[in-house]
Order: structure tokens, then sequence, then C-alpha cells
């Protein structure tokens, strides 16, 4: 299946098909210099199996986990394209997690001003979320994705067959990020999560999401209004993620969704939650998560940009002062 992305700076695929990764020169140009990046939480299968279709290849492999996303591991990334020769005529392939695309991607926008860069994402949360839009960052100073750039890929292939080595655990995580875009955009793949069999549905939340979130971006590339509605559930759940080590992103998604919902909606969510094994519960300091929300890039001034669900399928973005949104906070986590 081939899902067209069109934006104002130009247009990409997006190949979702089982068995791609094999047969990845039929749809990113390969032939020439390729660094591809991946870490150690991935299959090294995966990474060799791309290096192999290249006229020439450089593998380049990092810790896996957020702590990694950081600038020492970008400073190795560019060492590696300056000692292998790299040019703006070669490219840069990400092949794992969310964590892998947001290192290659930042690297491939700013070796040279700008160099090739394709997506190869192995993960759930990748194959729904991360690897479409064209947002690459790093951490910096304790703070998620601080440092980074808008930089589309120029190909994105997804093969769900990647999914077969992931623990149950990362399943559920990336499948945050699909309950998330359901919420705000399709009531019936909400109903898919908590009637269905994600075993046997996965493809199909996997395209749905991605569809989603390719409408989204032809919309509103760099998050000047509508995209804002992907943040939905990040603005808590990344001050969770900052001070809570121990869980993933979209545990931390999971979490930050729950305060943004309507009653009603929030009852339904935790249910969907509990079925995916994802936590329902806060353990870090609240008054430490508020803390950290303060430095929010979307917080101006004492207002804060929050997105909020009453009814599924359907969102509202409103402005409301950090100190009214904190209290919500404190209202919901410490029921």
């Amino acid at each position: 299946m081939i899902i067209p992305v069109k934006t104002k700076n130009g247009g990409y695929n997006i190949y979702l098909e089982r068995g791609a990764l094999k047969k990845a020169n039929e749809y990113l140009n390969l032939d020439r210099n390729a660094l591809i990046v991946t870490d150690s939480g991935v299959p090294r299968e995966y990474a060799q199996t791309v290096a192999a279709l290249c006229r020439k290849a450089t593998v380049f492999i990092f810790e896996q986990g957020e702590k990694s996303k950081n600038f020492d591991t970008y400073k190795k990334i560019l060492e590696a394209l300056v000692s292998g020769d790299f040019t703006r005529t070669d490219c840069v392939v990400a092949v794992g997690g969310g964590v892998v695309g947001d290192m290659a991607g930042f690297a491939a926008a700013t070796f040279m001003r700008g160099i090739d860069f394709y997506n190869i994402p192995t993960t759930v949360l990748s194959q729904v979320d991360s690897s479409v839009g064209g947002k690459t960052a790093i951490d910096f100073d304790g703070y998620k994705n601080i440092v980074g750039a808008f930089y589309q890929p120029e190909c994105v292939v997804i093969d769900p067959d990647t999914l077969k080595t992931l623990p149950e655990r990362q399943i559920s995580n990336g499948l945050a990020e699909a309950v998330k875009m359901s919420l705000t955009h399709d009531a019936a793949l909400f109903e898919m999560f908590k009637n269905g069999d994600m075993q046997n549905d996965i493809d199909t939340v996997i395209e749905r999401s991605v569809k989603i979130k390719r409408s989204v971006v032809e919309s509103d590339e760099k998050e000047t209004g509508l995209r804002k509605v992907l943040n939905f559930g990040h603005t808590v759940g990344h001050a969770v993620e900052s001070n809570t080590p121990t869980l993933y992103h979209g545990e931390c998604v999971a979490l930050g969704m729950l305060p943004m919902c309507s009653e009603n909606v929030r009852k339904k969510l935790v249910s969907v939650l509990k079925k995916l094994n994802l936590p329902c519960t806060v353990e870090t300091d609240v008054e430490t998560v508020i803390k950290t929300m303060s430095h929010d890039k979307k917080k101006a001034g004492d207002k804060i940009s929050v997105v909020r669900v009453d009814n599924i399928g359907s969102f509202k973005i409103e402005d409301e002062s950090f100190s009214d949104f904190a209290d919500e906070i404190r209202a919901v986590y410490k029921k």
C-alpha cells in the first residue's frame, strides 16, 4: 500500500507492506553512500538487510533508550558522516524506533545543511506515529525534544513483519499513540481498541493511524495550528516521562491523556488502557510533573495551549492559564 504525503515543501510516499524491509531498495535510492543508523535494541539483521542493498553502507549503532537522545550521540553520528566522506548527494537511513528516527533525522537535517533522510520504523510507536511528519529532535538539559528541526523524510517504509521481535510491553507502548489518534479523530478505531483483537487488527491500526497523521501534517506541517492536536496527551505525558525513567514514551502519553478527557471519555479510556496493559495511575510526584510542564514549548507567558477530548472522535484546542491547568492535573492525578 502506498500512502502519499504532500506538504508545502514537497511530498513523499509511505510504503506499508509486509516484507518491505527485504526489498527496501525498490522504494529508496540506495545506489550511493548510506549511513544506516540503528540502536542496540533493534535486531542487528534489520540494519544488515538494508546495508546489503546499498552501493556502500556504514552501520552506526548507539545504545538503545531515551538516555541516548542527546548531543553526544548526535556528535558521534556527525563524526561517522565526516569520517565516511559523506557528501550532500548521500543519505541517512533510520532503522529502528522513535529515538533512532529522531537522532538520524536531526543529523540528516543539519549535516551539510541537509542530506536525504529515509525512515524505516521497526516499532509500533514509530510506525503509527513518529516516522510520519518530519519532526526530529534531541533532549537537552533534562527537557525532551527541546532542540530539533522540522525535516521531512524522502520516504518512509513500514514493514509490520518487523514487529514480530517486539516484547508485549513495547507493542502496548506504541498502541498508546494510536489510541491517542482514535480519541481525537476516529471513533470507529477507538471501538476497535475496545472490542477488537490487536494481534489480528495491527495492520489496520497502523494504516488508519498513519492516514490520520498524514491528513493533519498536510494541513499544518510546522505545527502553527491544527497539528497541535497531535500533542494530545503529550503536554502532561512529556513531563511525566522526564521524571519517570522507568516508563516508556507511550506509557507516559497514556497517562497524559487522562486529564485531558471529559469524565465520561476518561472512564472508557481507562478501560482500554487496562486492556492494553498501559498504566492508569501516576507514581511520580505531581508537583514535580507540573514544574516540568512549566518549560513546555506550548506555554506562552502564563498561558498554555492544550488539546481536550469531550467526545470520542473529536477534539478542541484551548488556551488557558497555566495555574488553572495545573489545578486540573492535580484533581485527576490525586484521586
